[in-house]
């Protein structure tokens, strides 16, 4: 009757201690993994979601935020594409979706700074990084010249020059990048991770000749007859200042920052990582953002024609009949006008031929009445008549007299 409990009680100790152990081995889990990631997730992506390491969550959730906007404004884009009729506004378009493609690579790149380094994301990091900005700022070159054409000439180059200049100088970088891993990789057998801060930076010497040849052509966008692209211009000099700011301060930082703190493996990452995004920020907000406002709006539309405005020539909307008919109607008005002036000397008592004759019967003497006397008024023929299509061709004001009139202007 003793061994019913004493087994009972040998089984309850046999449990608990199982669960004990369970929950120490769960206990010990927790403590190796990072607070705020899943029990499940590969070491690798730790600092996406990391609380103790707070720069990855930010960092990644910057360049997701910029990485959708991009996306949207390509999709606006393309959408709207159709209803752009203005010429110049249609040119770049391409152009401008270049720059997107270029400035989404940027944010999607952000993340492979994030996650920890394998020969993989080495690779990545290693190739991307100056081919993503040789297109980013190859567009911003492009876009400085077509700037420059239309202020001085109001015209630009074709989208396809614009297009084929960009994707040409971006080649460049992309000959130098595939050379520095081909040297080092391949050839050496090094790790792709093994490299130094001064070989990257060294890399990308490319990327800032066409970064400052880009800020020094856009102050020469400044200056033209056409005022209407000089906010283009503005444009593109404020995204080249402030890409040269991201850029001097992110290589300080690399190359003898991190160092003179004691933070060279630990801040190296962080500091490319937010270098990326914060370029791609400033792209969106001063470039890509206001182009495709200005490329979107309606085209200006002309001031009507004024026709009571004398001031400027008036163009004519007739047809050449009708030309024909104005000038017929203007001679017939013409003889009209001059059968009536003759009338009215008849009727004052100038016969013809007799006017300003003086009378032959005696030498001295006054002419007779009729031949001498002067009208006192001016009659109606004298004074140059215009007729109402006269007046409407001369844009509302009375014109004139034609220099076959020899009447005296009376007004």
């Amino acid at each position: 009757t003793f061994l019913v409990p004493e087994r009972k009680m040998r089984t309850h100790q046999v449990l608990a201690l199982l669960l004990l152990m369970v929950i120490t081995s769960v206990a010990s889990e927790n403590s190796s993994t990072s607070r705020g990631c899943g029990l499940d997730l590969l070491p690798q992506y730790v600092s996406l979601c990391d609380l103790d390491a707070i720069w990855g969550i930010v960092v990644e959730a910057v360049a997701g935020a910029g990485a959708l906007i991009t996306l949207l404004l390509m999709l606006i884009l393309l959408v709207r594409l159709p209803f752009i009729k203005d010429v110049e506004k249609r040119r770049p378009v391409c152009l401008y979706f270049l720059f997107l493609l270029g400035t989404l690579g940027l944010f999607g790149l952000t993340f492979a700074f994030i996650i920890r380094m394998d020969e993989t994301i080495c690779s990545m990091r290693r190739f991307l990084w100056g081919v993503l900005f040789a297109l980013c700022f190859s567009c911003l070159l492009c876009q400085t010249w077509r700037i420059r054409r239309l202020v001085r000439q109001g015209t630009s180059p074709p989208g396809w020059q614009l297009v084929g200049l960009a994707l040409c100088l971006m080649l460049v970088q992309v000959i130098i990048a595939t050379e520095w891993l081909g040297l080092t990789v391949l050839r050496d057998s090094k790790p792709a991770c093994a490299y130094e801060p001064m070989d990257f930076v060294m890399a990308l010497i490319y990327d800032m000749v066409l970064l400052v040849v880009t800020l020094a052509q856009a102050f020469f966008t400044l200056c033209g007859k056409f005022l209407r692209w000089k906010l283009n211009g503005v444009l593109v000099l404020i995204t080249s200042f402030l890409s040269v700011l991201i850029w001097v301060t992110w290589i300080t930082m690399y190359l003898f920052g991190n160092a003179m703190i004691e933070h060279a493996d630990s801040w190296s990452d962080p500091i490319l990582a937010i270098a990326l995004a914060a370029n791609g920020w400033v792209f969106i907000i001063f470039h890509a953002i206001p182009e495709i406002h200005c490329t979107l709006l309606p085209p200006l539309q002309e001031n009507p024609p004024n026709y009571f405005d004398t001031s400027q020539p008036r163009m004519r909307e007739t047809a050449f009949e009708e030309d024909v008919h104005l000038s017929r109607t203007y001679m017939e008005n013409k003889a009209f006008s001059m059968d009536e002036h003759n009338a009215a000397l008849r009727t004052a008592g100038f016969s013809n031929g007799s006017l300003g004759k003086r009378s032959t019967g005696s030498l001295g003497k006054r002419p007779t009445g009729s031949l001498g006397k002067r009208p006192s008024a001016p009659f109606r023929s004298n004074v140059y008549q215009p007729t109402e299509m006269a007046v409407v061709l001369n844009g509302g004001t009375i014109p004139t007299a034609p220099p076959s009139h020899t009447g005296r202007h009376l007004w």
